[in-house]
């Protein structure tokens, strides 16, 4: 008996822990998802009333998927504490299941934005080309020439530009890429590690209900 009542307390701790790494994780996603989504300069440039959003559809997938692992690793660790099979979901599936859900989005978060990446900095190309014919002086034109340090289009290059300004259809194509590099790797790296969770939180799960039958 006090073997088993030793492995419930070293499968408890496991499970604190294990579960308090996903909270941590959680908080990061969901961090890095809300400064691509606020970042001052991502929003300047896309703050146009004809600005494409998709770019921000793969943000927001990144910050629900951040939320989920929070909450995931939040219920987790009560449940370790208070050795909820409940909470632990020993009994149901539903801890395991919320962990094929989040596997699930940032999958799509990683897909999307390697997929998408020519799409949406075409996109924003076109959008900045389309201003910038209607008005090269306008405001937003000036907060792509500001933030990007760019300067015209390759049809139609600033005359007055340094010989090393480069045209903001390059400007854009490298700022964004450096965006949903992030987004992409982030969705692939942590769907990684949420295969390793989903294991580990199933053999965890079984190692209580296995502990208590035998208690």
């Amino acid at each position: 008996m006090g073997k088993v009542e030793g492995g419930m307390k070293c499968v408890k701790y496991l499970l604190f822990v294990f579960n308090f790494i996903f909270w941590l994780m959680g908080s990061f996603i969901l961090a890095v998802g809300l400064w691509l989504r606020f970042d001052p300069e991502t929003v300047s440039l896309l703050n146009g009333d004809k600005a494409p959003d998709t770019f921000f559809i793969g943000v927001y997938i990144l910050i629900g998927a951040g939320g989920l692992v929070m909450l995931v690793g939040f219920f987790g660790c009560c449940g370790a504490v208070r050795e909820s099979q409940c909470l632990l979901g020993s009994v149901s599936t539903n801890f395991f299941a919320c962990l094929v859900i989040i596997f699930g989005a940032e999958v799509a978060a990683g897909v999307f934005g390697f997929i998408n990446k020519d799409k949406i900095i075409e996109d924003v190309q076109n959008f900045y080309t389309t201003t910038y014919n209607q008005n090269s002086n306008s405001t937003l034109i000036v907060s792509y020439q500001k933030i990007l340090n760019c300067c015209g289009t390759t049809a139609s290059p600033c005359p007055d530009a340094q010989l090393d300004t480069k045209n903001c259809e390059i400007g854009i194509k490298d700022f964004f890429n450096s965006k949903l590099h992030i987004i992409g790797y982030m969705g692939i790296g942590i769907a990684g590690v949420m295969i390793i969770g989903m294991i580990f939180s199933m053999v965890l799960c079984c190692a209580i209900r296995n502990s208590r039958e035998l208690i």
